[in-house]
């Protein structure tokens, strides 16, 4: 790994004692998902090694949080709530739309690479469905077909070139 991720490892063990060092997994992982865009087994593997875990203990971490990317994702990641609460609130409903709107089922990447959509249980956000998160970083309530097509629409438009001249 980069001498600058090395860095960053080491300024979030350093949080820990020693005897401790291993709650850091989580931000390393996040780490290596910021330079790489997603976590590979190799990289779980340098994680283990860097802090003296078993790589499956890793891996378990890497899979139990669907904020770690396993393969790569589309530049936008759209993670819908499916979770009762919001099923009953059209969360079903929001997936099935933006399956049909984006040309990809759940799971998948457009062809363009710019959006992955997947499901989550929950997004601590029930009052609000249907709900996703887009990036793991911004929530988006109350997602109508409407504010569905606007949010796709408005994150298409932040990478296209703009008018030509």
């Amino acid at each position: 790994m980069a001498p600058e991720v090395l860095d960053r490892f080491a300024a979030e063990v350093a949080k820990f004692p020693e005897a401790g060092k291993q709650s850091a997994v989580m931000a390393l992982l996040a780490i290596v998902q910021q330079v790489e865009g997603h976590v590979s087994l190799q990289r779980e593997r340098d994680i283990a090694a860097y802090l003296g875990m078993a790589p499956i203990a890793v891996h378990e971490v890497t899979t139990f949080y669907n904020m770690y990317n396993q393969r790569p994702v589309g530049k936008f990641k759209l993670n819908v709530c499916t979770n009762l609460p919001c099923q009953l609130r059209d969360g079903a409903v929001a997936l099935a739309h933006l399956e049909k709107k984006l040309g990809v089922r759940m799971g998948e990447t457009t062809a363009d690479g710019l959006f992955t959509l997947q499901q989550s249980e929950c997004l601590g956000a029930c009052a609000d469905s249907p709900v996703m998160l887009v990036n793991d970083r911004t929530m988006c309530s109350f997602m109508s077909n409407e504010k569905l097509d606007q949010l796709i629409d408005g994150l298409r438009a932040t990478t296209s070139e703009g008018p030509k001249a």
